[in-house]
């Protein structure tokens, strides 16, 4: 469970007693659910549900979706591991309206989320803006992060602008995860998303620009990615099939909570 897992970290950190669980599986989602995009389905929620009960994820990070699939997915989380679960929505905001981007399917608020199964020790979920947008998309692209032992985030960043991307992706690991970590004490970091970006590709921006020398990267070999701390064991990944139901596959990962040399 991820309460253990975490209580695993502090304990790693801290010197107390933690119980034998030593990894993080994480499964990485962007599921298109907005019913505007060309890659809708109306399929990728029911698949996601599926995913999760195969692969009993102890978090799962979330793009592209409306607010109301936290809470599906959380209740089938809840469901695998039998225990609460912890959560949270950040609505990309439109720029036009001021409020939050609307999905096409239900009017519901759109944007990114995350759920997983609920730290005992202190945590809380935050989430931001960024200040450098794609000047012609009018929906903005925001970050989540689950903060307790290790902090796990998710993001999507700039689909149509490469460039607002990268310094999207500079201002979360060069600014936000170092404020957060400032305020709240150091803790290993996790981050999972569609970035948009890819590493080392034959032209244009590159996702190792804006990786900071102190993490991991694993990708899908096209958009999406996970990077982890050093400070964490060697990720380890698979790509997950979601039966067409989206246009990007899951990624499954696993992070030992422990540095192996």
């Amino acid at each position: 469970m991820l309460v253990a897992l975490l209580l695993a970290v502090a304990a790693i950190l801290g010197g107390s007693v933690a119980p034998p669980v030593r990894a993080v599986r994480l499964l990485q989602l962007n599921l298109c659910a907005s019913g505007q995009a060309a890659c809708y389905t109306g399929r990728s929620i029911d698949e996601a549900a599926r995913v999760i009960r195969e692969t009993r994820p102890d978090v799962v990070t979330l793009n592209e979706i409306c607010e109301g699939d936290v809470d599906t997915l959380g209740a089938v989380l809840a469901a695998v591991h039998g225990e609460p679960v912890a959560s949270g929505f950040r609505a990309a905001p439109d720029r036009p309206s001021g409020g939050p981007t609307r999905c096409g399917r239900n009017g519901q608020a759109y944007g990114i989320g995350l759920v997983a199964r609920r730290p005992t020790t202190a945590h809380e979920v935050v989430g931001g803006v960024y200040p450098v947008q794609d000047p012609v998309d009018p929906e903005e692209r925001a970050w989540l992060c689950l903060l307790a032992a290790v902090d796990v985030c998710t993001t999507h960043l700039a689909g149509f602008d490469a460039e607002a991307a990268l310094h999207q992706c500079q201002h979360l690991f060069g600014v936000t995860l170092p404020a957060l970590h400032r305020r709240s004490g150091y803790r290993p970091t996790i981050v999972a998303g569609d970035l948009n970006l890819r590493y080392d590709p034959p032209n244009g921006p590159d996702l190792r620009d804006c990786i900071p020398a102190g993490y991991r990267w694993l990708g899908d070999g096209a958009l999406q990615h996970v990077l982890a701390t050093r400070d964490l064991a060697q990720p380890t990944m698979r790509t997950v099939d979601l039966a067409r139901s989206t246009d990007h596959p899951g990624l499954l990962v696993t992070v030992g909570l422990t540095a192996t040399a």
